[in-house]
């Protein structure tokens, strides 16, 4: 049978509108729970496909796919006037099959369209693997993502962000929403973007650090997930003018190695949040998730010179950062050596990290900080941070920097703040080495660069 929706009366004593179903909704992965039972579906039309007797229309919803079987004369009829990707609702008979989905379909349907036909979409969703290139894919993004290939990564995504808060709620931090609009462009070195405050200069923020590190003094241990900006005119295949940053901080630390622990813990969190709730997703895109050992190996930024000088052809010591080809050898090194995909450096030279960073004791041309490499990238950067009042303005003469424009930050280090430290981790990045894109673009619903606006 086939029907179609039409407009309920408002009246209370009324039945209940075309489109509900007379039995609660029953998602595709819940339907081998229902064998024998008169069930509702309700997605969309993945794919149909009509034969000499029958008609499958295969529909999709956010579980996965399941299978009707239409017999019906006149409903297969009807059903043919319906497009890939209408919004459909089915009623019928869950019915074991060995050649469905799930070994389930549902025979002796009801055909509800739950709204017009469906206008074509840029390609066939239908198919296993994506016909489009990538371009295509980021112009019709809100169509084009329904594709289950293209909707996994942020389905690992969210599984990540699950993983962060939880390992971060069992340790007793809080979340914490800061400003994503500032006063003053003084966070770091990057570009800012500048917009119009009601006629006030103001910048959208690179990066929540200064609100982060003030507020442990509030209590004690706080993260944050929201997006940053930053204003950078890279246009290549790792970088975002708009990503989401996972940060914390923590309080009463004896150094970086504190903060260390608690990103092995963070990242253990996250795998193991991904293996459970995008599970599927993961098998979709043969995603081999990492193994997060008890201890991640560390290298100080000198041995890691020495060692790239002593193994390769290239001698980088006396650079001040580690160039993309290093931190690729340094990853591939700590998987022969330790068996670790993830490897920590650690005491990258002052000159390179922000003014706020603790300098290394005994090693003051050196820091107490921390980037952790995983699969070739650099994923995390953190460390511990200046919390005297008296040190951050011996920090800023250092580099010839006026005091003045940092006033707001530096009023909570006046009123006592305790040695602390943090790191931030960017979503995009991780997802994307997690799932092996080429492109950290997969990886954003919406991305924004240099050439990108919209949708």
């Amino acid at each position: 049978m086939i029907s179609k929706p039409t407009t309920p009366s408002a009246a209370p004593s009324a039945a209940p509108p075309a489109g509900s179903p007379a039995v609660p909704r029953v998602l595709a992965a819940e339907l081998p729970q229902h064998v024998g039972r008169h069930v509702t579906l309700q997605g969309w039309l993945h794919r149909r496909r009509a034969l000499k007797t029958a008609t499958f229309l295969v529909l999709r919803d956010r579980s996965g796919l399941s299978q009707t079987v239409v017999t019906d004369p006149r409903t297969a009829a009807a059903v043919a006037g319906f497009p890939e990707e209408t919004v459909l609702q089915v009623e019928g008979l869950a019915t074991a099959s060995t050649q469905a989905p799930g070994g389930v379909e549902v025979t002796s349907p009801t055909v509800t369209a739950l709204s017009g036909p469906a206008a074509p979409g840029p390609f066939d969703l239908y198919r296993p693997d994506v016909p489009a290139a990538l371009p295509t894919i980021l112009d019709h993004a809100p169509v084009a993502l329904r594709h289950p290939r293209l909707r996994a990564p942020h389905l690992v995504s969210a599984a990540s962000v699950a993983g962060f808060r939880a390992a971060l709620d069992e340790l007793a931090f809080t979340e914490v929403h800061t400003p994503k609009v500032v006063g003053t462009a003084t966070e770091s070195g990057a570009e800012v973007f500048s917009v119009d405050w009601f006629g006030s200069p103001a910048y959208l923020a690179q990066s929540p650090q200064f609100f982060k590190q003030s507020m442990v003094g509030v209590f004690e241990r706080v993260y944050e997930t929201g997006p940053v900006f930053r204003a950078e005119p890279h246009d290549t295949a790792r970088h975002l003018a708009q990503y989401t940053s996972l940060d914390a901080e923590l309080g009463f630390i004896a150094d970086h190695r504190d903060v260390m622990a608690v990103v092995r813990h963070v990242l253990a969190g996250m795998t193991a949040s991904v293996r459970t709730r995008a599970g599927e997703a993961c098998a979709l895109l043969d995603v081999e998730l990492p193994d997060v050992p008890a201890h991640i190996p560390e290298i100080h930024f000198a041995d890691a010179q020495e060692l790239i000088a002593a193994h390769t052809d290239e001698d980088p010591r006396g650079e001040p950062d580690l160039a993309p080809a290093h931190e690729r050898w340094l990853s591939a090194w700590a998987v022969r050596e330790h068996g670790s995909e993830f490897l920590f450096v650690t005491g990258y030279p002052m000159a390179k990290r922000p003014f706020y960073t603790h300098p290394q004791p005994g090693r003051p041309e050196y820091s107490n900080s921390f980037d952790l490499l995983f699969r070739g990238l650099e994923l995390v950067t953190g460390g511990q941070r200046l919390h005297r009042h008296d040190d951050y303005l011996a920090a800023l003469a250092a580099r010839g920097l006026s005091p003045e424009p940092y006033e707001g930050y530096l009023a909570a280090f006046r009123h006592g703040m305790p040695p602390h430290g943090g790191f931030a981790l960017g979503l995009e990045r991780w997802t994307a080495r997690l799932i092996g894109a080429d492109n950290i673009r997969r990886t954003a619903l919406f991305p924004r660069d240099i050439h990108r606006l919209s949708p």
